[in-house]
């Protein structure tokens, strides 16, 4: 990566450092022992056990707040977005959006939830149909909310797709997405995902398909959305590098848990969690000044998920286990400093 994108990665890093230190906010979004469990069937017949991907998971999230959920794939990141955006019924806990539980929405309800919730997804060549064009894709979901105006949906659209940067916006309504390029691509998911002006929007992996330049592209688009219409944003992704550039807080997940939760800065300056401390050893990071740096990460594999170790979940693979206890008994959310929490044994008050 040049200097040219890390200097701009740097100054997307500043913006988004501001928003850590707000004065705490009524919740827009509350995750409550959320549990979300899929059963597995021996051919068909009979049950072989449940995939326990999301397993005791609680967070709160307040209107206009942006926070990153992190951690290797199969940790149950996916599950967790999808139950927020009303795919998944959860096995037992509650998810809370402004007020009102999902579990207790009626199908008229859950639809004008959707409406209030965004969705981007991480491959934008698959997530549009191409056999629309742009200004069909984007008129859908305005028909299917009820806006029968057609100069009301078109002025939206128009305007919208000005804010994503897709200019002339007359020449890009009529193209069809596979004479877009990668990014183009995604900034008519994000139009997409912004053309019904939602309070909540989850990006899943939103620049993970794209060169490292339009990548900040992307996230400075999406910092300034976020900013202007005081969106709560949920980014789903694996990749820290990224991650300090764009969220005011990170939750860290595996195998089905959140282990940490802090502010960006201090968790990447202090990591408490061995696993969090490992996934930040394997980060690729863009300064060269550190391409040399020694990568420390733990052996193994995750675990699985339908027969979880007892206990904490990393304790395998941990050089810091305590025996008798991280490998019996599952950790408490511990609070070593202000706002930093940590599932972890190590930090049990003395």
């Amino acid at each position: 990566m040049n200097a040219d994108v890390i200097t701009e990665l740097r100054k997307v890093n500043k913006m988004t450092l501001n928003v850590e230190h707000e004065e705490p906010r009524e919740p827009l979004l509350s995750v409550d022992d959320l549990h979300v469990w899929y059963e597995l069937r021996r051919f068909g017949f009979g049950r072989a056990g449940n995939v326990k991907a999301v397993d005791g998971v609680s967070f709160e999230l307040a209107e206009g707040e942006t926070v990153a959920v992190v951690g290797e794939s199969g940790c149950g990141k996916s599950s967790l977005m999808k139950t927020i955006l009303g795919l998944n019924i959860p096995t037992s806990g509650e998810v809370v959006f402004d007020g009102k539980n999902l579990a207790h929405l009626n199908n008229n309800d859950m639809r004008s939830y959707r409406f209030e919730v965004g969705y981007v997804q991480q491959d934008p060549y698959s997530a549009l149909a191409p056999f629309m064009n742009i200004g069909q894709i984007l008129e859908e979901p305005l028909i299917i909310s009820g806006v029968k105006d057609r100069a009301e949906r078109l002025e939206r659209i128009r305007r919208v797709m000005g804010e994503v940067k897709l200019h002339p916006v007359e020449d890009f309504l009529t193209k069809f997405p596979h004479m877009l390029s990668g990014g183009q691509q995604q900034r008519v998911v994000i139009a997409r995902a912004m053309i019904l002006e939602p309070k909540l929007i989850v990006a899943d992996e939103p620049v993970s398909m794209l060169d490292a330049s339009v990548r900040v592209e992307i996230l400075k688009l999406l910092h300034a959305l976020q900013e202007k219409y005081h969106l709560t944003v949920i980014y789903i992704t694996h990749d820290l590098s990224t991650v300090k550039y764009f969220s005011a807080r990170i939750f860290v997940m595996y195998a089905g848990n959140l282990i940490e939760k802090a502010e960006t800065r201090r968790l990447l300056e202090n990591p408490l969690h061995p696993y969090t401390m490992a996934l930040l050893a394997a980060t690729s990071d863009p300064d060269s000044r550190n391409a040399d740096s020694f990568k420390d990460v733990p052996p193994g594999e995750p675990p699985s998920l339908v027969n979880p170790p007892a206990g904490c979940r990393f304790h395998p693979r941990c050089a810091k286990a305590i025996a008798g206890l991280c490998d019996e008994k599952k950790p408490l959310d511990f609070e070593p400093e202000p706002g930093h929490f940590v599932a972890c044994w190590l930090y049990q008050p003395k």
